[in-house]
């Protein structure tokens, strides 16, 4: 017999467990995640641990743990610390039955690692749109039918667009400029391979459409950028799309914006549970 449901049994469904968090990563976008979950700032979530990828030093809010002990003690590892642990660690993370939300979505645009991450299991695999809008938007127009045209301007500081493959004449055209300058143009697939730190809207952005090679992406230094700008202009059969965003450079860190952290805690607090979010 079916037993009857009860304004108690409604109230117990509703009910869970916290989500025993692991942070990676203790950098500009990780202490402010970490320490939002370690004040209760997120509710359903509890700091469990940091686990330790390189020297944290002192004066984390949670044990310092390594990725072994971690998994034994979460259920969700949030990662902060860069392509290179996504790369490293994501399928072992997933095969342990943990949950895994990514920050890095650069390391997505291999597509064999990206098909390993949505294909291993027991533990599942999200993705945080960091610091561009408008993605849940792509990905409900992507439903409609293909889009024929995605474009990405991302405008930065000069200064946080050096890399070690530069040569000299790119490097004193973006050192010397006085106003913006084009520093690479590809595709989606290309752009986030040569600038590892500064562009996982790229990655984000190819993930919405689901397809980086459809996504064309130019990389644009600005001496007067004082604000991160992200550019998003799509179109297909069904509508014409563009998104705009303008936002302050991490001071610790200006290579991200201020606003990344706050979109993973977003994130995070969507999968604790939190009611009333846009999905």
């Amino acid at each position: 017999m079916t037993e009857p449901v009860t304004a108690e049994t409604v109230a117990g469904t509703r009910e869970r467990a916290p989500r025993r968090v692991g942070l990676i990563g203790w950098g500009a976008i990780g202490r402010v995640v970490g320490l939002a979950v370690a004040e209760g700032r997120v509710p359903g979530a509890e700091l469990a641990c940091v686990v330790e990828n390189r020297d944290l030093g002192t004066g984390t809010p949670a044990p310092q743990l390594a990725l072994e002990d971690a998994l034994e003690r979460c259920d969700l590892l949030v990662e902060a610390a860069g392509q290179g642990v996504v790369r490293e660690w994501g399928e072992r993370i997933l095969r342990s039955g943990t949950d895994l939300l990514i920050a890095s979505t650069g390391a997505l645009t291999d597509d064999a690692l990206a098909r390993t991450l949505r294909e291993t299991g027991p533990g599942r695999v999200y993705f945080t749109g960091g610091a561009v809008g408008g993605l849940d938007l792509l990905q409900a127009v992507t439903a409609l039918g293909p889009l024929t045209e995605v474009r990405l301007t991302t405008t930065k500081l000069p200064s946080t667009l050096e890399q070690p493959w530069m040569d000299e004449e790119l490097l004193h055209r973006m050192r010397t400029a006085t106003g913006p300058v084009e520093v690479m143009s590809g595709t989606a697939r290309d752009v986030p391979v040569r600038f590892p730190r500064s562009t996982n809207v790229a990655a984000s952005v190819a993930l919405a459409v689901g397809d980086p090679d459809l996504v064309r992406v130019s990389v644009v230094a600005d001496p007067d950028a004082t604000h991160t700008r992200h550019a998003v202009e799509a179109s297909g059969a069904h509508g014409a799309y563009r998104f705009e965003v303008r936002h302050l450079p991490d001071a610790a860190n200006p290579a991200t914006s201020q606003v990344v952290p706050y979109a993973v805690l977003r994130s995070l607090g969507a999968l604790a549970g939190r009611t009333g979010q846009i999905l």
